[in-house]
């Protein structure tokens, strides 16, 4: 009789990793989340609403001559309510 052929045993891969190695690997994967979160509001941001174009943008108070600046305070007050009828 003749002897029967072994099979070559099958290497298995193990990882083995400390509790502190899955906090890393999940900080890591939170952080890169996070940013591609931004990144896509970001993108979105400017895809959706784009500049308009020929607006003029005024970051100082233009002088009137006089060395005097006013500036207007516009005060919206609350006036009656309207009353809906009922139907």
């Amino acid at each position: 009789m003749a002897p029967r052929k072994r099979k070559k045993p099958i290497k298995k891969v193990k990882f083995q990793v400390t509790r502190s190695g899955i906090a890393g690997v999940g900080i890591v994967c939170f952080c890169l989340f996070l940013w591609m979160f931004l990144l896509g509001v970001w993108t979105g941001q400017s895809l959706l609403f784009s500049p308009v174009k020929g607006a003029k943008k005024v970051s100082v108070l233009e002088d009137s001559g006089k060395g005097n600046h006013v500036l207007d305070i516009l005060v919206i007050e609350a006036t009656k309510k309207k009353k809906i009828p009922n139907n």
